[in-house]
């Protein structure tokens, strides 16, 4: 019913050594230009996310014969990594910067002396305080956070004790989902929502003890909103584990196989997909405009879509689902 294409993803895997790691997605224009030099959050190959987002980047960089530079802490919550691999980049004076930044604010300062130094930066799938890049590329959070809130408030009922389990303090990303989803499930009257936020620090490890301690603790929870995709998978297996599948409901984001596998039994009922290999695509693009003097959209949303096990077999979201079979 569902094929994955394991060479697509080959294509684009990112390493998965410890600490920093340095890649180079194309490489055709090496000897007649600087680099553009991309900075995801992670390079860790095991996220699904990222691997479809350097897809994007790496179609991108083929497309219009640049070389595209990725550059990345394996950590996602390794910030000072991610802000000491910027300092390297700005000695090396790259021609452009396309940055996901780690923390709203703790990148700010190192962003600011990207700008100051001429160097066009350009951000995807999370922002800056400030609005310091010339181009930011992503979800509209937000109303991702609304499309989750709202799965949730038609599955469970307004007394039913619900958690959000979020991902990185500090992330402009993971605050506007929150709101998001909180201020949807406020106004559809839920009342037991659980006011405190829980942070897996986008690891499945410590996603999954967050979620098996508070289904021990919590043995009354009916509902579970986790806010990425190494925050779902954890959650969702400690949920199948503990036997809570069927009598708790969750929603999720993004679509990893372990996710998608997950929807399929019923272990999660929804999840909200991104588009990260427009993401991948669209900032390069961006990167490539400002450099040849065209002007850039300052916000470009890409989209996202909420998929159940009711919609997901939907041409349409089957190529959402296994973005690496539509390209």
């Amino acid at each position: 019913m569902r094929k994955i294409a394991i060479g697509g993803i080959a294509a684009v895997l990112l390493a998965a050594a410890v600490g920093a790691v340095y890649l180079t997605f194309f490489h055709s224009w090496a000897d007649k230009s600087k680099p553009i030099v991309f900075v995801p959050k992670t390079v860790d190959g095991r996220i699904d996310f990222w691997q479809v987002l350097g897809q994007g980047v790496y179609l991108a960089a083929k497309e219009f014969g640049e070389e595209v530079q990725t550059v990345g802490a394996i950590a996602e919550s390794d910030i000072e990594g991610q802000i000491a691999l910027l300092e390297k980049a700005i000695a090396e004076r790259p021609k452009a910067i396309v940055l996901a930044a780690s923390d709203y604010n703790l990148t700010v300062p190192i962003a600011t002396k990207i700008r100051d130094a001429g160097i066009p930066l350009i951000t995807v799938d999370s922002g800056l305080n400030g609005g310091i890049s010339r181009s930011f590329i992503a979800t509209d959070n937000y109303k991702a956070g609304r499309q989750a809130g709202e799965a949730m408030a038609n599955l469970a009922t307004r007394d039913e004790p619900i958690a959000v389990v979020s991902f990185m303090k500090g992330s402009k990303t993971a605050m506007e989902r929150e709101s998001g989803v909180r201020d949807r499930m406020k106004e559809a009257g839920m009342s037991a929502v659980d006011e405190t936020t829980y942070y897996s620090e986008s690891s499945v490890e410590k996603a999954y003890e967050i979620v098996k301690q508070l289904l021990l603790d919590k043995p009354d929870l009916r509902g579970l909103v986790c806010l990425n995709e190494m925050t779902t998978v954890g959650a969702a297996r400690a949920v199948k584990e503990l036997g809570f599948d069927g009598r708790l409901k969750m929603v999720g984001f993004d679509s990893s196989t372990e996710e998608i596998a997950y929807l399929e039994e019923g272990v999660i009922q929804a999840i909200v997909v991104q588009k990260p290999f427009n993401m991948g695509y669209l900032a390069i693009r961006a990167a490539v405009d400002v450099t040849r003097g065209r002007k850039v959209e300052p916000l470009i949303d890409t989209g996202s879509e909420l998929i159940t096990k009711e919609n997901m077999y939907t041409k349409e979201n089957q190529k959402l689902l296994f973005p690496f079979d539509a390209q």
